[in-house]
């Protein structure tokens, strides 16, 4: 299964947000959405520190003209 992009990740979140406020589902099934949003919440944070880090070597802060290659934590 291909992971889901920034952008479903942060929809899916919003729904998560909406279905907890909305204070209807059982405590079990509550609690469920909160993990499944902690978890979303991880992944989308994941990809935005990934970015930062890309948008980093892009500007090279250093002011060296040499770029170093983007490369992605695994």
């Amino acid at each position: 299964m291909a992971k889901k992009s920034f952008e479903q990740s942060l929809s899916q979140l919003e729904k998560i947000v909406n279905d907890l406020e909305e204070g209807n589902l059982p405590l079990e099934k509550a609690l469920k959405k909160f993990e499944e949003g902690i978890k979303t919440s991880e992944y989308c944070s994941e990809i935005l520190n990934e970015t930062e880090r890309r948008i980093s070597i892009l500007l090279n802060k250093d002011g060296d003209e040499e770029r170093e290659p983007f490369q992605p934590e695994e």
